[in-house]
């Protein structure tokens, strides 16, 4: 399918990968690529952004700052305790059955190869896409055969993404209303380049 896209398209895929791994992540999310497509999107859908003020800079801002939030916090432990389960209980097992540090640790550093484990660099190395985020993709090309295009383009992969619906992606964007507009003006983009 990648062969399918633009080269800013494809720019755009690259980067949510170098932005994915620059945040921390050790797989490519939908907030990645929406990241790459802000990043790298072709002049038309470029003014279209620019109208609604979504720029990539106010995204990458809001992941940074959202990686740096805990992973569960006040609201997750309320819900949690809602149903029969307390997290500091948890945590407090998961600390004496594997050590103080566990929760911190809790999710595995990629494996790297014996020049990575030297050098004790990052995952240098290809990371995954999530089910979300080929999901993304999958639509993306549907957006264009929709359109009757035959590449996709940055504006088929911003849809593709809002199509999806991820709720990280809509309130990266501002909520629900700002995706039902930004996906209106997408559309009437294509349609007046048609």
């Amino acid at each position: 399918m990648f062969e399918r896209f633009s080269k800013h398209a494809r720019v755009a895929v690259v980067v949510a990968q170098e932005d994915a791994k620059e945040l921390g992540a050790s797989r490519i999310r939908p907030e990645h690529l929406l990241l790459g497509v802000l990043t790298h999107a072709e002049p038309d859908l470029a003014a279209v952004l620019t109208a609604r003020d979504i720029t990539a800079d106010g995204v990458r801002a809001a992941l940074a700052a959202r990686s740096d939030e805990t992973p569960l916090g006040a609201d997750d432990a309320e819900a949690l305790r809602s149903i029969g389960i307390d997290l500091d209980a948890v945590q407090a097992s998961v600390a004496e059955n594997f050590g103080p540090d566990a929760w911190d640790r809790a999710e595995p550093e990629p494996r790297r190869g014996v020049l990575g484990r030297l050098l004790g660099g990052g995952n240098w190395g290809h990371i995954p896409f999530t089910t979300e985020a080929k999901k993304s993709l999958e639509l993306s090309l549907r957006e264009a055969i929709h359109h009757r295009d035959r590449e996709i383009r940055t504006p088929h992969l911003l849809l593709g993404i809002l199509r999806a619906g991820e709720p990280a992606t809509t309130a990266l964007l501002g909520g629900p209303e700002t995706v039902t507009a930004l996906r209106a003006d997408i559309r009437a983009m294509l349609d007046r380049a048609a």
